[in-house]
């Protein structure tokens, strides 16, 4: 293979660095109306009156909008699958407001400073009522957050609204309360993680314009194109054919652009007012009415024998899914079945979750997507586990981990990991890190101590049965190839991962591939880019399409020829039978165009049956003030199986950036709320996110794997490389310092109250 397994560059790489303009805000028309959101004050009110006259008098002001003026039709936000699994709990405007930072009313005008002098004047009169802001209180409570009859649940996930509930369910395998009294070994620990912000440096923006055939056409940053086309036209109650979806580049997702989180708003004017329009969401609107990671609580129990055998493990999580439930019921569920099946040897398991609606921002996706919390959990609970039987946590987790052709309790797409390297990615972890002589911790005698610690995670490759992957394949006229995709590019390199493959199935030079984004209109079918499945999933539609198309070259070369089409080759130049008989793909591709009735284009669709997890272990070190609290992540090891890794360079970044964003989590993001439900960091002045000095060193190697199902043995690895951070950092933390912090971020305070508490306690 030419291309497979190099450090191509990608595709874009030029344009992106010499600033060119490929974003949605250099891409809007000039004329565009400008809309901004006029966002409520209160956590839980009713408007009772609006009046808007002063406000459509402005000079410019095109058009003004509240929820007397658009269609009564319950829809979701989130970009997954259909029937969607969310509820159906949202109007583009509503009376009703359920966080501060709701949607009020829509104002568009010629000018970004007359749109804000009419949202200024709008005069609005609230009934304000008593919010529901802590999830522990949420379920079954008095104050109801969706108390409306026309709410609805298209898939039987356990949500009864009446309840604040917007999932519910349990998963039981064998008697838990049985082995774990069996076991003699035994842990029951709370974990609390808290809602973070995907922090994209690109915000929320999307631009709309009417075609001559009466269209709305829709650019938006957005990882999720065809979705996207469906939930508008849901919402503006008009036929999706009526919608065209168009993605230009994306300066990043992250998980926040898989809910279509301002679409809508200059849809609705566009379809209104006939005229083209754009929102851009500032840093202020992307913290306060964005859609962040599911803050979770998750309650583990976990039991093993005196060898160290993971025997059973029982999950129970508590998710806020915020006012309104896009990704609830399945970020909930990656908690549990992404962590459990990490220990091979367990016997019983239980799996129960509630996921309950409060007045704050709606949660959605965000990398790891619920696993990420669970494995910060589980993995939190046999680091704990360890410690009670006195075993090293390497040593525990080598005789329970994954292994090749093992089971994976409780993962439910697939019985056994067919492709794991596991056993290899913690044996070279262990040596990267040096981990015997530095575990659990060394002392620097200036009062920092410095301690490591290990987890180990798992994540899927699609979801299994759900997401399909589409591509097409061209031949040009003249010998190049045009790579049509519906998946999303949101700065992930899939463009040029994609590319390299089919330029090895074609057999030609990568610059012959021409690969053209997502548009509704012409772009093959893909469910987009989220839940790891691009390379895995698309990329078998890449390998599928290719492989049809050279069917059909060999076909039209035969014929030209005059050969059988089964004594021909095809070596991506020329089509022959031996070195005397042949005709250039040049000659294949003008007669292909030319009078030919055989088309050579293949559009294929995948969906994978299984979702094959990808693995990792991480360790970290990190450095402790025992007097402050104050804590550096000094380095950062990881080892990533992620089967034939397609781009080795493009795996480094992806599980650099991972790495970046957990030690984030885990030390320094927290979404605040003030006691009346308003965002207390708002800006990034508040708001931590950790830069290049806070991440220490990371250093990444690969051991991969073969995966069978996968397109030249690939899985994924985008949102795996989020998810070992946390638990490793906490188990670091705790061997310098002997403070086990079960609430994230672990923050300076919380280590130096809990060092005074041990001291006190001497």
């Amino acid at each position: 293979m030419s291309y497979v397994s190099r450090p191509v560059r990608k595709k874009d790489a030029m344009a992106l660095v010499t600033g060119k303009p490929v974003y949605t805000d250099d891409l809007a028309p000039k004329d565009c109306l400008i809309v901004k959101v006029l966002r409520s004050p209160h956590a839980n009110a009713w408007i009772e009156e609006i009046k808007t006259g002063t406000a459509r008098q402005v000079n410019g002001i095109a058009a003004v909008y509240t929820y007397k003026d658009v269609p009564k039709k319950r829809f979701t936000l989130a970009g997954q699958t259909y029937p969607e699994l969310s509820p159906y709990d949202h109007y583009i405007l509503d009376r009703r407001l359920r966080f501060v930072g709701d949607a009020v009313a829509i104002v568009a005008g010629e000018t970004e400073e007359a749109v804000d002098k009419a949202l200024k004047r709008i005069k609005v009169k609230y009934q304000v009522d008593q919010p529901v802001l802590d999830m522990h209180k949420a379920k079954d409570a008095d104050i109801l957050v969706h108390p409306e009859e026309d709410w609805e649940a298209k898939i039987p996930v356990g949500a009864d609204n009446k309840r604040n509930l917007c999932v519910s369910g349990l998963e039981e395998s064998g008697d838990v309360d049985k082995i774990l009294g069996e076991c003699k070994y035994t842990v029951d620990r709370t974990y609390h993680t808290k809602a973070n912000q995907q922090a994209m440096m690109e915000t929320f923006r999307t631009y709309c314009y009417m075609d001559h055939f009466g269209r709305l056409n829709v650019v938006s940053s957005t990882q999720i194109p065809f979705h996207v086309r469906r939930i508008l036209g849901n919402a503006l109650d008009i036929p999706s054919s009526k919608v065209r979806v168009i993605k230009p580049r994306i300066g990043g997702g992250f998980g926040a652009k898989q809910t279509s989180v301002c679409e809508i708003y200059p849809a609705f004017v566009t379809w209104m007012t006939g005229r083209p329009s754009k929102i851009i969401y500032s840093r202020y609107e992307s913290q306060i009415c964005a859609s962040p990671r599911h803050e979770m609580e998750i309650r583990v129990r976990a039991g093993a024998d005196e060898n160290g055998i993971v025997r059973a493990i029982d999950v129970y999580t508590l998710s806020n899914a915020g006012a309104y439930g896009e990704h609830s019921p399945t970020t909930v569920g990656l908690s549990g079945h992404k962590s459990i099946a990490l220990y091979r040897h367990t016997e019983a398991y239980r799996f129960a979750y509630d996921v309950v609606y409060t007045n704050v921002q709606a949660a959605g996706a965000y990398r790891g997507y619920g696993a990420t919390q669970g494995i910060y959990a589980v993995e939190s609970a046999v680091n704990e586990l360890a410690e009670i039987m006195g075993m090293d946590p390497v040593k525990i987790r080598e005789l329970n981990m994954p292994l090749q052709g093992e089971p994976l309790p409780a993962y439910g797409d697939c019985d056994t990991a067919e492709s794991c390297t596991m056993d290899q990615c913690m044996e070279r972890a262990k040596e990267m890190m040096n981990w015997d002589e530095k575990y659990p911790c060394k002392d620097l005698g200036n009062g920092k101590v410095r301690g490591v610690g290990v987890a180990m995670a798992m994540q899927g490759s699609s979801i299994a049965g759900i997401d399909v992957g589409g591509a097409d394949m061209k031949l040009n006229e003249d010998g190049s190839y045009t790579l049509g995709l519906g998946c999303a590019d949101m700065g992930t390199g899939c463009d040029t991962i994609l590319a390299q493959m089919a330029a090895d199935c074609m057999e030609t030079s990568i610059d012959n591939i021409v690969v053209f984004g997502v548009d509704t209109d012409i772009s093959p079918y893909d469910s987009g880019s989220y839940a790891s499945a691009t390379t895995y999933t698309t990329g078998m539609a890449v390998v599928q399409s290719c492989q049809e198309l050279r069917g059909k070259i060999c076909a039209l070369g035969a014929k030209i020829l005059q050969a059988d089409p089964e004594e021909v080759n095809f070596d991506g130049e020329f089509v022959f039978t031996d070195e005397e008989h042949k005709v250039s793909l040049k000659d294949i591709a003008i007669q292909g165009t030319c009078g030919n009735s055989q088309e050579l284009q293949v559009t294929r669709t995948y969906s994978s049956p299984v979702s094959p997890p990808p693995f990792m272990v991480g360790m970290a070190e990190v450095e402790v003030d025992k007097k402050t609290g104050s804590t550096k992540v000094i380095d950062y090891v990881a080892v990533v199986d992620c089967g034939t890794p397609i781009n080795p360079n493009l795996v480094r970044v992806q599980t650099e950036g991972g790495i970046a964003q957990g030690i984030g989590m885990a030390l320094y993001e927290d979404i605040q709320y003030n006691e009346k439900g308003a965002v207390r960091n708002n800006s990034f002045m508040q708001y931590k996110i950790p830069s290049r000095l806070d991440i220490g060193d990371i250093r990444v190697e690969i051991r991969g794997s073969y995966e069978p199902t996968g397109p030249f043995g690939a899985k994924s690895v985008g949102e795996l490389v989020i998810d070992t951070p946390c638990p490793a950092i906490a188990a670091a933390v705790y061997n310098a310092t002997g403070v086990r912090v079960r609430e994230l971020p672990i923050t300076p305070e919380k280590i130096a109250m809990g060092i005074l508490q041990k001291e006190s306690e001497k």
